[in-house]
């Protein structure tokens, strides 16, 4: 079966489309050996993230094991995660890193 999207982390709460997602989809989803189906809300762009569960705003956005941002708003389960609803954490001068 082919695969419409990876994730590479057990982690992950967002998973990365290897081709283009249309909104009433189910995708294929695989991790390592294990594949799973979930169902696409949005339309997603090739090479973009979506959730892969609801992901309440203010958690940490976690891809390939490692956080990259935050979630400004809720992120449904297969919606789009990117600079409308995801807030980076690197590089801000305006966030202080705690001792």
């Amino acid at each position: 079966m082919a695969i419409d999207a990876i994730i590479l982390h057990p982690m992950d709460n967002v998973a990365t489309a290897v081709q283009e997602l249309k909104a009433g989809q189910e995708a294929q989803v695989r991790l390592n050996l294990e594949l799973n189906s979930i169902s696409i809300h949005e339309d997603i762009p090739y090479g973009h993230k979506f959730s892969v569960r609801a992901i309440p705003s203010g958690e940490d956005i976690v891809k390939y094991g490692e956080v990259i941002g935050r979630a400004t708003v809720e992120i449904k389960s297969g919606c789009h995660a990117h600079v409308q609803n995801i807030e980076s954490l690197r590089g801000r001068g305006d966030l202080r890193k705690e001792a």
